[in-house]
């Protein structure tokens, strides 16, 4: 008797312990290389984000899980918190910084992180959505359009803070995926927009005209795969995209986009964009060619053209090396010709 109330009082305990299972992975990746820009010197720069994290998960039972997400991102050659594009640290979960549900009906976060839109047009990217200049992803491929134009200047152009996202389950190889963010004041600088400078249309620190909102739907099927997006960010600026990728071949993979960004809404002139990229990868052996060439038409302005090429040598599963070649032209800026290089390591963990 004695053993076997032991026995039962064991399993309950081992139950117990199942029931409440957690787990938590540390993640990251370091990059590092030599950047070269058209009137720039060479520089210890970086070709994709360098990047620090923590998730976790937690079994609530009955199918339901509690899950996190944090994710600092960092510069290689200081070892700083990532800089932006105004020379100011970012904050310390740039990253993101996520918590919520998951079960049958989907999943149910809460924090910052990267937008539907933009999590899902990354994939049909030749340059696997790196923000690296030789890639298209922050341009391009999304017709200029960025995410927070009211956030402080440097932030990045593809997150949201203060927002709520929903995933729902994969059917039949279809997934939709959702966000909306408050109209909370984030610190950004004014957008003169539709005013003047001495009374712009969002003064500095302003709060959204709209609740910021994305949603995006994938479909994939064996080697094809198919993606539409729609984007409103505070400013009310609307992007809109479709993108297909196929599996040509085991070694060959071919992908393409189509974006179209309105901002009719905070812009007097040159209001319309519209912008499309092609791109392959072919692997082989240990390497992978990467090659794209995109356009960009905004109303009363040239057209911007890029034309890109990328290698990869996988050193091991989690190592590679890789070199870059860019020419962007047609930009707004001088000189309206810039070449991009770049050579360097990847390491993830």
């Amino acid at each position: 008797m004695k053993k076997t109330l032991m026995a039962v009082a064991l399993s309950g305990a081992v139950a117990g312990a199942a029931h409440a299972q957690s787990t938590v992975q540390v993640y990251g990746n370091l990059d590092a290389g030599l950047v070269k820009r058209t009137g720039q010197s060479l520089s210890i720069g970086k070709r994709a984000a360098n990047t620090l994290g923590f998730k976790g998960t937690e079994d609530l039972g009955n199918g339901l899980k509690a899950l996190f997400q944090l994710e600092i991102r960092y510069e290689p050659d200081t070892g700083t918190l990532e800089v932006g594009g105004n020379g100011v640290q970012r904050q310390l979960f740039q990253g993101q910084s996520r918590v919520g549900l998951q079960g049958d009906f989907g999943m149910l976060r809460i924090g910052r992180g990267l937008t539907p839109y933009h999590e899902t047009i990354g994939a049909f990217e030749p340059f696997h959505a790196l923000p690296s200049p030789a890639g298209f992803y922050t341009d391009l491929t999304v017709a200029g359009y960025t995410s927070q134009p009211l956030d402080p200047s440097g932030a990045s152009h593809n997150r949201w803070s203060n927002a709520v996202w929903y995933n729902t389950p994969i059917v039949s190889g279809v997934q939709v995926n959702t966000a909306i963010a408050t109209k909370e004041n984030n610190g950004g600088a004014a957008v003169i927009g539709r005013g003047s400078e001495a009374f712009p249309q969002y003064p500095a620190g302003a709060q959204a005209s709209a609740n910021p909102f994305s949603v995006s739907a994938t479909y994939n099927n064996g080697p094809a795969a198919f993606m539409a997006g729609y984007e409103r960010n505070a400013i009310e600026s609307k992007v809109w995209s479709i993108g297909a990728s196929l599996s040509a071949t085991p070694e060959l993979k071919l992908m393409g986009t189509y974006s179209r960004q309105d901002q009719e809404h905070n812009r007097l002139a040159n209001a319309d964009t519209r912008s499309w990229v092609l791109g392959a990868n072919y692997t082989l052996g240990p390497g992978k060619l990467l090659a794209g060439y995109g356009q960009k038409d905004t109303d009363g302005l040239q057209k911007v053209k890029q034309f890109s090429l990328g290698y990869e040598y996988s050193l091991s599963k989690r190592t590679y090396l890789y070199v870059d070649a860019s020419r962007k032209r047609g930009l707004p800026t001088n000189p309206s010709a810039v070449n991009h290089y770049d050579v360097g390591i990847n390491h993830s963990f």
